[in-house]
């Protein structure tokens, strides 16, 4: 079917017509790769990642080496094992090509673990548990193809992506350390602190600690440097006179965060923008592409990452190719929250490397706001939990004894008790739990709060995808084209059967029905997708269920969430504070520290 066929159809127009048959085009990939795994047995919707996997080749890659679906998202081996035998005369186990494949799979499947990398013992003994009979020939399949990547000096192997990130990222830190010129002179600097005559800004910010002057003096003189601390330690007045101190000497300067509304709170305590760090870089749609990098890089003398915690080694990688020559970068986190979500461990490494200065703040500053809130977050920090004394309110614990209990309670805090008894309005209180399951996961806990909050005109339905207008929503993918990221919460504004409108911290987004699926409840939300946003009030919930998955960075996590208040609903029993107490945060195989410390190994 041509354009010019299709606009002689009855209210199809020229351009439309043109708009089809692109769109058909486009498609045609994905087409292809239904065509085959449909007589598989294999579910369609698997067609659309495996393209973006394989690019638009995909058809006549997986017709040559059908177990190349194993590269795509949420493909089981016994799936790609099907297409084989549909698709293959006499496929065997003994093919390298599925070795190989299956050794990408095991890869793919720890990067989602956080690693990077894995021991090549450690990889033929899981290729030995998926029926591979020679792993090691599997592995050099792999290695012969370019798809796995060995660094035989410490044993690893790892998929080319990440080999390559780590590498960017140690050579863009060494880069900007050895390129970076003083911002001002240290008397400059005495000046603007202490308040001496002639200070570039006449001592407008004195008042610092020494730690927090420590830090400013810090970014002044070094081309990268790490900024860290707990919440209520002044990191946020830190930046605050990092930023004066750069706008003073003419520098322009960049304040970025993994998340929206960790941007909007750095724009607010800092008195700058502040953006996404994929909207500072340029990021295109779904595709990871930033248009920021080597060729065009940012316009900006000295950036500032906030919530470095968040920080992926791919996106930390982009984030420093996008720094041109000279640029000081100031990274600021909590190394006790959760590692990011995506593969590596980029502001633990560069901490375990001692090859960067870091001021750590831990005088905490912020009693009247924070301080029952801080005092506690600290404990757990330091691996214990204390008993809770706070007459105003600021925390409350909540013993429950089982999951309904906790379920029922949290509903009776959002809708009932927070509001009336702390005048802080249920939009403003944000539920946060480490499971999905269970009367008091996210599942759950969602269908109850609205059932009472916003039950809409069909309750139970919901007009479009199940929301209703004055729904909570989160984000569970990146749809960055269209202005929303993984993990944003927002509230449903309007809702048409073509489109939703949700007021997202960075402001409205229309979201077209092809992504509502993209879109659960918000009222409570995982831990992990609370990462890097604060709320006025938080309910943290710890059910039984949850056991296996408490630690002290995600209870520090949840527990740091709150600005004013914090619920507390506790029926996890001892295994909260054993996790605390005892379990740190799951170890991550990377190779970031050694390449910092022995760039050779690159």
């Amino acid at each position: 079917m041509t354009s010019d066929r299709l606009a002689g159809l009855p209210e199809v127009s020229a351009k439309r017509a043109a708009r089809l048959v692109a769109s058909f085009a486009d498609a045609e990939p994905v087409y292809g790769v239904v065509a085959l795994l449909v007589p598989a047995g294999v579910p369609a919707r698997v067609a659309a990642a495996t393209v973006a996997a394989l690019g638009d080749g995909a058809p006549a890659r997986l017709r040559a080496d059908p177990w190349r679906l194993l590269e795509g998202a949420e493909v089981r081996p016994a799936q790609a094992d099907a297409l084989a035998a549909a698709v293959l005369a006499a496929p065997t186990r003994e093919d390298t090509r599925r070795g190989a494949a299956l050794a990408v799979h095991a890869l793919l499947r720890a990067a989602r673990d956080g690693h990077t990398a894995l021991p090549v013992r450690a990889l033929e003994s899981v290729l030995a548990g998926l029926y591979v009979p020679d792993p090691a020939s599997a592995i050099e399949a792999g290695l012969a193809d370019g798809r796995l990547a060995r660094f035989d000096r410490d044993g690893l192997v790892a998929l080319p992506r990440y080999a390559a990130a780590e590498e960017a990222v140690a050579a863009g830190l060494a880069r900007l350390g050895a390129s970076a010129e003083p911002l001002c002179e240290p008397a400059e600097v005495a000046g603007l602190l202490g308040g001496a005559p002639g200070g570039i800004l006449g001592g407008a910010l004195e008042g610092l600690d020494d730690a927090q002057a420590d830090a400013v003096r810090t970014v002044a003189a070094f081309g990268v440097c790490v900024l860290t601390g707990g919440p209520g330690t002044g990191k946020s007045r830190t930046v605050s006179a990092v930023v004066a101190l750069a706008r003073a000497r003419g520098r322009r300067i960049a304040l970025a965060a993994p998340t929206s509304r960790a941007a909007q709170r750095l724009e607010e305590l800092a008195g700058e923008p502040a953006v996404t760090l994929h909207r500072l870089l340029g990021a295109q749609g779904r595709t990871g592409e930033f248009t920021r990098g080597a060729s065009w890089p940012l316009d900006a003398d000295v950036v500032v990452v906030d919530e470095t915690s968040m920080l992926d080694v791919e996106l930390a990688a982009a984030l420093l190719e996008a720094c041109d020559d000279g640029t000081h970068l100031l990274f600021v986190g909590d190394p006790a929250q959760l590692p990011s979500i995506g593969a590596g461990r980029v502001l633990g490494d560069v901490l375990d490397s001692a090859t960067v200065p870091v001021v750590e703040l831990r005088t905490l500053h912020r009693q009247a706001e924070g301080g029952a809130i801080a005092r506690l977050a600290g404990s757990v920090r330091a691996g214990v939990l204390p008993a809770v004394d706070a007459p105003d309110r600021e925390v409350v614990i909540v013993p429950t004894s089982d999951s309904g209990s906790a379920a029922r309670r949290t509903v009776q805090l959002v809708t009932d008790s927070i509001p009336r008894a702390l005048a802080i309005p249920t939009g403003d209180v944000q539920v946060v739990t480490p499971v999905h399951r269970g009367p008091a996961g996210t599942v759950a806990l969602n269908a109850a709060l609205k059932a009472v909050l916003n039950p809409g005109l069909n309750p139970g339905s919901g007009r479009l995808g199940g929301f209703d207008p004055g729904d909570r929503v989160v984000s569970i993918a990146n749809h960055l084209d269209e202005g929303f990221a993984n993990g944003e919460v927002g509230v449903v504004a309007s809702v048409t059967e073509r489109d939703l409108v949700v007021d997202f911290a960075a402001g409205p987004v229309t979201v077209a029905a092809r992504n509502v699926n993209d879109l659960r409840h918000g009222w409570a939300i995982t831990v992990h997708r609370a990462q890097g946003s604060e709320w006025p009030a938080v309910v943290a919930v710890f059910p039984p269920e949850a056991g296996g998955l408490l630690s002290r960075p995600l209870t520090y996590t949840a527990l740091t969430r709150a600005q004013r208040h914090l619920s507390v609903v506790h029926a996890a029993g001892p295994a909260l504070a054993r996790a605390v107490r005892e379990v740190n945060a799951r170890p991550r195989r990377t190779r970031l520290r050694g390449l910092l410390t022995d760039p050779a190994q690159g």
